[in-house]
C-alpha cells in the first residue's frame, strides 16, 4: 500500500481548475460529488481511493460531501464558474474555492 504523503502528491499533481460547463457529461451521469469549502478537497479524494464509506456517510450527513443539485448545476453554468477538480474515476469530486487556493 502507498504512502499516504505519496498518494496526496499524486493527488495534487492531478487536481487542476476546471470550467463547469466542461464537466456537464459527467454530472448528467451522476458522477460529480460536491466537496464543501470547508473541507481539504485532496483528503476527501484520499479516502475515496481508501472507499473509506464510514467516512463519506459522515460527509454526507453533515452536507459536506454531495450531490450537485439543480439550481447550483445551473448557477455554475450561467456564471461559466471555474471550479477545483479531482478525478477518481468514474467520481470527479469538485470544490468552488478561489483560484489560487486548493486544500
Amino acid at each position: 500500500m502507498q504512502d499516504t504523503s505519496d498518494v496526496k502528491t499524486k493527488l495534487n499533481l492531478e487536481t487542476s481548475r476546471i470550467p463547469w460547463r466542461d464537466l456537464q457529461v459527467y454530472y448528467a451521469r451522476g458522477h460529480v460529488v460536491k466537496v464543501a469549502t470547508d473541507l481539504d478537497l485532496l483528503d476527501v479524494a484520499l479516502e475515496l481511493t481508501r472507499d473509506n464509506k464510514a467516512q463519506f456517510e459522515q460527509w454526507m450527513d453533515s452536507q459536506q460531501v454531495g450531490d450537485v443539485t439543480p439550481a447550483l448545476a445551473q448557477s455554475w453554468y450561467d456564471h461559466n464558474t471555474e471550479l477545483w477538480a479531482v478525478v477518481i474515476a468514474p467520481w470527479v469530486l469538485v470544490q468552488d474555492r478561489p483560484t489560487g487556493s486548493v486544500h
